[in-house]
């Protein structure tokens, strides 16, 4: 959900990378018999996109030259799962108290969970903790550039690698999200939907339609997410303002219904996520151990009270003390 500077934008140069033989498989150009099938170039989608987001590209704080590599790789653990109206007051909170990895890398872990508020999925917060300290200990401070020492650092998965290095230093990498894995699915292989989880196929696409320059690479990294967030959304998407409409295969195909798996909804009412964050807020509000008595009253159901406090605990986002008494991690 991030976006690097603008660089100069130079034109594409792409040539037509071969993909490995997709047996019995149907490949993002349509190969359904074995054979090496080539993927297709995305040299004729770059320009229209790049150049709309430069025109409609949200200004984000994270997306500014002053917000550096640690601002972008706040935003990144942030934007996980979480809409942007949401992390916009959390992460400037965030940067103002931990302008530096350092910063938050002196501070109890305990203390990024509070920070975290309500955003969800707080482990979230541990694992950006984690990499701070990380950061500091290997890298003297400062967010590394190289997209393999980032992936080595504690809670950095494939995905946030590719996003910092791109986003923040400008390299050539397939920036994977939900919103750009839409957006390929309707414009390259023409369907409605990509699949519940990331393939192969579809990393080969990416890798495939990424410009060959690597500034312009990291601009299409930015500005296909941009366009998914924005218009081609998973509904009610608004195809008179997509710059690609005119080539977009699921479009020229006339829309046809999506014939995968069912989508995953995600539910959160009576379930142990919406426990887990009430006894949360009981802890991040209190500066001082909590009593088991305090923390029963959040919910009715005695089993799964027990059950999500116990996962918390499992998860190293509350510390148990002896008397029955409860905070958030110290170390």
């Amino acid at each position: 959900m991030t976006a690097p500077t603008k660089p100069p934008h130079s034109s594409p140069t792409d040539t037509d990378p071969v993909s490995d033989p997709l047996l019995g498989e149907q490949s993002p150009s349509g190969a359904t018999d074995g054979t090496i099938a080539r993927e297709p170039s995305g040299a004729h989608l770059h320009s229209p996109v790049i150049d709309w987001f430069e025109d409609n590209a949200r200004d984000l704080p994270w997306r500014r030259p002053e917000a550096g590599a640690w601002g972008v790789m706040v935003s990144e653990f942030m934007l996980q799962q979480t809409p942007v109206n949401r992390v916009l007051p959390v992460y400037e909170q965030w940067l103002a108290r931990w302008p530096r990895p350092a910063d938050l890398a002196a501070e109890a872990p305990g203390e990024a969970v509070r920070a975290w508020g309500r955003l969800g999925y707080p482990r979230r917060a541990l694992r950006l903790h984690g990499a701070a300290v990380a950061i500091t200990e290997r890298h003297g401070g400062d967010v590394p550039s190289d997209h393999a020492q980032l992936l080595a650092l504690p809670g950095i998965g494939e995905y946030t690698a590719a996003a910092v290095a791109s986003f923040a230093y400008g390299q050539r990498h397939a920036v994977l999200d939900t919103n750009v894995r839409r957006v390929f699915a309707r414009a390259v292989s023409g369907v409605q939907y990509p699949p519940n989880a990331t393939t192969a196929a579809e990393r080969r696409l990416a890798r495939a339609l990424l410009p060959e320059d690597e500034g312009t690479a990291a601009r299409w990294a930015a500005a296909s997410m941009e366009l998914g967030a924005l218009v081609c959304t998973a509904r009610n998407e608004t195809c008179h303002r997509c710059p690609i409409a005119t080539q977009c295969a699921w479009r020229l195909a006339g829309k046809p219904e999506h014939e995968g798996p069912a989508r995953r909804g995600q539910t959160y009412a009576g379930t142990d996520r919406q426990v887990r964050g009430k006894l949360l807020a009981v802890l991040r509000d209190a500066h001082a151990p909590v009593p088991q008595a305090v923390l029963d009253r959040v919910w009715h159901e005695p089993v799964q009270r027990a059950r999500a406090l116990d996962g918390l605990v499992a998860d190293g986002l509350v510390e148990p003390l002896p008397g029955g008494l409860y905070r958030l991690p110290l170390t």
